[in-house]
């Protein structure tokens, strides 16, 4: 029922009368509430002269059932002590939140909240943090890069409890590291050649830093995923860097064109050194078929001087004839000097000579009768003397 409506009787909606006096005694309620109590753990007095002397003790609970709660209440806390750690994970333990000790993976156990607790790390996860900030150079030029950094835990208990924030420890190691690097660098460098020195030497750095802080991270490798001039001076820049490469691809060719001359030249020094042993066994072998000739020409020499005098001479004159074209004959019985066309008489009538034939062809008449040989082969005197 309401609180007003009509029929009430003055009563509130719990069927109690209203207390016309006041506010109710606060007395009254502490005892209503310690009666309460007694009754429900069986160790309390009566309610007292309101139940006109019905006092004793009520059922409540005895002692065996509060200590099976408990026991169950017990059981069930405990239970809540049981947890898992992943392969990739190791479990911090804290006892009242100090260290206590690291668990492996697996089922474990520790005492439930509030006695101790535990926090799993994950120890094989690759993180990555990226950088990307303006840097100074060592010749007073401004480059952007943005840097990636890839880290692990390699211990828990020191990332846990050493830095109280290890990753932002981490980014802000990144930076300062990054700009005394790029801070020892040129910028031509910095945004070609040098890239990778720059990621490794930043690399390095941080893990010192990291280390002297003992954050319990390892940097496993530093990118450098992008690296160029602020904006107002690409244009110039990008032409630099395509005079650059030209450069580069002149010197390449240049490189090319030397190695094939220096190629072919060893191929030609190749070449003159076998010819030049080739023409020496060439000449040694002349040399020696010389030396044999002249020792078996000395040894006719011995026997038959004269003979083997005038062999050589005849050989001589013929080697050195066979090369003139012409021959100017001095006649000792006359003052008359006679030339013989050897190149125009052996062209001529080579073909027209009778087989044996000791007269040169094409010779007048007057010339063999001018030749003190011939004209002494055809005296009677010299026949009949013969």
């Amino acid at each position: 029922m309401a609180w007003n409506e009509p029929g009430g009787n003055g009563k509130d909606p719990w069927g109690h009368r209203k207390n016309e006096s006041g506010p109710p005694d606060l007395d009254d309620i502490v005892q209503k509430i310690q009666d309460k109590l007694s009754d429900l753990f069986g160790g309390g007095k009566g309610k007292g002269s309101d139940h006109d002397g019905q006092g004793g003790g009520g059922k409540g609970l005895s002692w065996s059932v509060i200590a099976f709660l408990a026991v169950i209440l017990l059981t069930i806390w405990s239970l809540f002590g049981f947890y898992i750690v992943q392969p990739a994970e190791i479990g911090v333990v804290t006892q009242f939140g100090r260290y206590k000790g690291m668990t492996q993976d697996g089922l474990n156990w520790h005492w439930p909240y509030p006695i101790e607790q535990v926090e799993k790390v994950n120890v094989k996860e690759v993180r990555a943090v990226t950088h990307k900030a303006l840097m100074l150079t060592k010749d007073e030029n401004i480059v952007e890069i943005e840097l990636v950094v890839q880290y692990l835990v390699n211990n828990a208990k020191d990332y846990l409890f050493n830095v109280r924030e290890p990753d932002n420890t981490l980014l802000q190691a990144t930076e300062s590291s990054l700009r005394e690097v790029v801070g020892t660098s040129n910028m031509n460098g910095v945004l070609t050649s040098e890239r990778t020195r720059v990621a490794v030497e930043t690399k390095d750095l941080i893990q010192t830093i990291v280390d002297r802080y003992q954050t319990g991270l390892e940097v496993i490798q530093v990118n450098m995923q992008n690296a160029q001039p602020p904006a107002a001076v690409q244009a110039a820049f990008a032409d630099v860097i395509k005079a650059r490469e030209d450069e580069e691809r002149s010197k390449n060719k240049a490189h090319a064109y030397a190695n094939e001359i220096v190629e072919r030249a060893k191929g030609f020094a190749d070449k003159l050194r076998q010819e030049a042993q080739a023409y020496k066994a060439q000449v040694i072998a002349r040399s020696e078929g010389e030396t044999m000739r002249f020792l078996s020409i000395l040894a006719e020499y011995e026997r038959a001087p004269d003979i083997t005098r005038q062999r050589l001479y005849f050989e001589s004159m013929e080697s050195v004839l066979s090369n003139t074209s012409k021959v100017m004959i001095d006649v000792q019985s006359g003052n008359n000097l006679m030339v013989l066309p050897l190149d125009r008489i052996f062209g001529n009538t080579a073909n027209t000579l009778p087989s044996g034939s000791n007269v040169i062809p094409g010779l007048s008449s007057t010339a063999r009768s001018n030749d003190p040989e011939n004209n002494q082969r055809n005296d009677p005197r010299n026949r009949g003397g013969r």
